[in-house]
């Protein structure tokens, strides 16, 4: 089970957040309570300014069965899900909206009109996930990719899963994010294939093709979260015991890394798709309030950022 409280780390995120200015957000199909209630909390918070965009009545009837008041929050009435999905990202595009928000509808649905080449919002990087995870057992905020989206990357995919993680660390405060690049060993070994890119990530960084990090591998799970791990076995590294992102071999590695953590640690986890043109906060179904409103929060944090930086 997820945590209800937490241990306050995403609180510390969302206290970055009280000094900006909310920012004009697409929701998609929020045609469900708990995704309604999470743009609407959001709002309130002044995290976001959402537009609720999907059949208006089937919208005006999820808040009225869940007791959500919409209050004077401006709804988009389009037919069904994948005209939501094709409204939100025309709304980017326009300059209306600067973050993107999944409702209830299909991550599918979403991320085809996202990566449309015609209407979408792609740009020269790699879209990639990034969970933002609250676990309770680690000191800090901790951020796993990519373990939604690309599913057997390839070194240069990895080259921008492990910049767009990056660039949001750096949103998020910290100056230098430390990146630990897992594998199932520490060395080198042609025998397994996510160790060549690990060592070739590291060299890459060392050469200027990945900025702002860190970055160390290949490390085992537990070289990487543990320094004593990591002592015992002689390594010595900047990053081991103390990553602030963790850049999983392929996405079942990734996916099953975070899920674990989710439902064995009881962390929480928010979600967010980088590389796009704006923020993307794709949350799961299944993902409470409070993982919503954090997921609202580290968006706003990265559209801050972009507008510093445009």
């Amino acid at each position: 089970m997820q945590s209800a409280t937490g241990t306050g780390k995403y609180e510390r995120l969302l206290a970055r957040c009280e000094s900006l200015a909310p920012v004009p957000t697409a929701v998609a199909h929020p045609c469900e309570a708990t995704a309604l209630s999470g743009a609407v909390e959001a709002a309130k918070q002044r995290l976001i300014v959402p537009f609720l965009i999907g059949p208006a009545a089937k919208i005006q009837e999820t808040a009225t069965s869940a007791g959500i008041d919409l209050g004077d929050l401006t709804i988009i009435d389009v037919p069904h899900s994948t005209a939501a999905a094709a409204k939100a990202v025309e709304l980017i595009r326009e300059g209306k909206a600067e973050i993107l928000m999944k409702g209830s509808l299909h991550t599918d649905e979403l991320m085809g009109a996202v990566v449309s080449r015609e209407g979408g919002l792609r740009t020269g990087r790699r879209i990639s996930h990034v969970f933002v995870m609250d676990v309770p057992t680690y000191h800090k905020v901790l951020l796993i990719t990519d373990a939604a989206i690309n599913i057997a990357p390839t070194l240069e995919d990895k080259v921008d899963i492990c910049q767009n993680a990056i660039d949001l660390g750096i949103s998020l405060g910290l100056e230098r994010p430390k990146v630990a690049i897992l594998a199932a060993v520490e060395t080198v070994t042609s025998k397994m294939p996510a160790t060549l890119d690990a060592a070739a990530l590291c060299k890459m960084a060392e050469r200027g093709q990945i900025t702002g990090g860190v970055l160390d591998g290949p490390l085992a799970f537990d070289n990487a979260i543990s320094k004593k791990a990591a002592e015992t076995k002689g390594i010595k590294s900047a990053v081991a015991g103390d990553p602030d992102i963790l850049l999983a071999p392929d996405l079942e590695a990734g996916n099953i890394l975070a899920k674990q953590l989710t439902f064995l640690a009881n962390a929480d986890s928010a979600g967010m798709v980088l590389g796009a043109r704006v923020p993307i906060i794709l949350t799961s179904r299944a993902d409470s309030v409070r993982s919503r409103i954090a997921s609202c929060g580290v968006a706003k944090l990265v559209a801050h950022a972009r507008r510093t930086t445009a």
